[in-house]
Formats: structure tokens, sequence, C-alpha cells
């Protein structure tokens, strides 16, 4: 990973429609400019570039899922 990729792992996410709740809400953090989201896994892969930490953290809490 380089300096603009960062992985959270991510709580409760069980299906599609998680993924996709957290993708929008992340997406939407100031200079995030991709997401990837692998339920499998309960990751999820941020890049951009200025990207707070705390903004992807209340954004995954906002779709309803905490960052660990």
């Amino acid at each position: 990973m380089d300096a603009n990729t960062r992985r959270y792992t991510v709580t409760g996410m069980t299906c599609a429609h998680c993924a996709a709740a957290v993708t929008e809400e992340v997406s939407a953090v100031a200079g995030v400019e991709s997401v990837e989201v692998s339920v499998d896994a309960g990751t999820v892969l941020v890049r951009g570039s200025g990207v707070s930490d705390d903004a992807v953290r209340a954004a995954v809490d906002e779709a309803g899922y905490m960052v660990v």
C-alpha cells in the first residue's frame, strides 16, 4: 500500500447492503478517490489524498458500523 491508501477493519458488515452503505458514506469524505469494501474480510480500503482517519471513522459510524 502506498501513502494514499489506508485499510480499516470494520465490524458488523454482513451483506452487499452493508458494503453499499459503507461505500456511500466513506465516498463522501473529503479527499477520498475510491473505496473498496470486503464484507468477507471485514475491511475497507480507502484511496485518496489528505483523508482524515477521524472522518472515515465517523462515516463508517454514520453507516451503522464501527472501525476497530
